[in-house]
């Protein structure tokens, strides 16, 4: 795979000075109307050999681009902060908006790289670390970034001579990091598994590029060619999902039941036992929540449900048993401008809670499966692939020791006709009625297929769905709680105290 890399490509230094200039002006002007255009992000990953010169072909790039347009960003050894997350929390925060430039070094490759040279796992797991890659490749393709994949390659002797001559040079010498040395002790290992992650996750979509480091002129010229080419084609097309949706209907029911259909809302809680339940489950969650167990997990509760079903008043149940500094809440409305600039989930990884602590999502990232596709602010196609993201999603939370506790919160018309019209004769509760509340109501029957194919595609093992009869709202409160505790308590037993 490497072998076109290690012929010693070359060019020389009258036929780079002629050339520069150009290619220089049409990178600005491809930049420029990258930032005009503002429909894409571009994602640039720095891969490879230690002195292959990607600082230098970076720096290089900063010069002939528009420096404040393009975000560098090294990811060194983790944080305690980041630590404390799931692994792709780093990236995600990092990305670029639309109409912007991220350079990526130290990206989820070299995590995986220089875990599986050393020896900190076996091949098992870089295959399932190379299988992330790909889907979130996959998946920020699909939302429009155009990504570049750069591995700058030298040979075993090329590396050597180079280290050589650093270190020779006294005004450079500072160049050659303990990494560098490191590396070229374990160079054939590093190569080995470097070519088996090239070859399984260079896509269609995201494509690597093997760049020959030795010619600082030859290497110069190449990515910035292809940043060129890559970025040009981009701005001629309209930036649409590789992938084809398959468009059959998800799951149409050839009688008349249905999923929120089949619940028994008449389930209810008459008040001295609901405020006996409310206080011991509320307690059960203090407790819990204080636990030392709880250092080693953090809390999410996702709350949907129908307009006017209570979401809030159980939110404020449950944070009613604790103390502020443990729990977040999240309201979750129509993104913003700059939410609107990135992948949509990227709004939501920026809010996972650290080890320790609770967060609550009023709203939640299904609305990409929910309002969304009701109201046809995606296309099909965004909304039938998100199923599967949202799973990867979730997966990666618990893989971080996340427990991820679901709502649907279900009402019947009837009820919401009724607290519809109650908010409208008291006023501390009118702000709460709007006039797509109003709305709503006439797509009931879309909401409800919706979520039935919401939870039947993303109620999962790690993270299952509760439904929640909440004609009733102090059932609902009770429920809700109680659901919360025993999800901890689930994920507390599969640890010794």
């Amino acid at each position: 795979m490497f072998e076109s890399a290690e012929i010693g490509h070359a060019i020389d230094k009258d036929t780079y000075e002629a050339e520069v200039p150009a290619l220089r002006e049409a990178l600005l002007e491809a930049q420029f109307e990258l930032k005009q255009q503002a429909r894409f992000p571009v994602i640039v990953l720095i891969n490879g050999i230690e002195g292959a010169g990607k600082g230098e072909t970076v720096k290089l790039l900063n010069e002939w681009m528009d420096p404040r347009l393009i975000e560098v960003r090294t990811f060194d050894q983790q944080t305690d902060e980041e630590l404390a997350r799931p692994p792709a929390w780093r990236y995600w925060r990092a990305l670029p908006a639309k109409g912007r430039m991220g350079v990526f070094f130290g990206n989820w490759y070299s995590q995986m790289l220089q875990g599986r040279v050393h020896g900190q796992f076996k091949d098992a797991v870089l295959d399932q670390a190379i299988r992330g890659a790909e889907r979130l490749e996959e998946m920020l393709c699909d939302e429009g970034a155009l990504i570049f994949k750069f591995w700058f390659h030298l040979s075993k002797k090329q590396m050597k001579a180079r280290l050589k001559a650093l270190q020779d040079d006294p005004l450079h010498s500072w160049r050659i990091s303990p990494l560098d040395w490191q590396q070229s002790e374990t160079y054939d290992r590093f190569v080995r598994f470097g070519e088996r992650v090239l070859r399984q996750t260079s896509r269609d979509y995201a494509p690597w590029h093997v760049i020959e480091g030795v010619d600082p002129h030859y290497r110069s010229l190449a990515v910035g060619k292809i940043l060129l080419e890559g970025l040009q084609t981009a701005l001629k097309v309209n930036h649409a999902p590789i992938h084809q949706a398959n468009i059959a209907p998800l799951g149409e029911s050839i009688d008349q039941r249905s999923l929120l259909g089949s619940l028994d809302l008449s389930l209810r809680l008459d008040k001295n036992d609901y405020q006996e339940q409310l206080i011991t489950e509320q307690a059960r969650l203090a407790g819990l929540l204080r636990d030392k167990r709880m250092r080693r997990h953090a809390l999410i509760a996702v709350f949907e449900g129908n307009d006017a079903a209570g979401k809030g008043g159980a939110i404020r149940r449950v944070a009613a048993a604790l103390d502020p500094r443990q729990y977040r809440i999240v309201p979750v409305a129509a993104p913003t401008d700059e939410e609107r600039a990135q992948p949509y989930l990227w709004r939501f990884w920026r809010h996972i809670p650290a080890r320790g602590k609770f967060t609550v999502f009023d709203r939640s990232w299904y609305g990409r499966v929910l309002v969304e596709r009701v109201e046809g602010f995606c296309s099909q196609a965004d909304w039938m692939r998100a199923y599967g993201e949202i799973n990867d999603f979730e997966e990666q939370l618990s893989n971080a020791g996340v427990v991820v506790v679901k709502f649907w919160l279900s009402i019947d018309e009837q009820t919401q006709l009724e607290r519809f019209q109650e908010r409208e004769q008291i006023p501390f509760k009118r702000f709460k009625i709007t006039e797509e509340d109003w709305r709503n109501r006439d797509k009931w029957g879309q909401y409800a297929e919706a979520v039935g194919d919401m939870v039947d595609r993303t109620s999962t093992e790690i993270a299952p769905w509760t439904l929640v009869e909440a004609n009733d709202k102090r059932w609902a409160r009770v429920k809700v709680l109680r659901t919360i505790n025993e999800a901890l308590e689930a994920a507390f037993k599969k640890h010794k105290k």
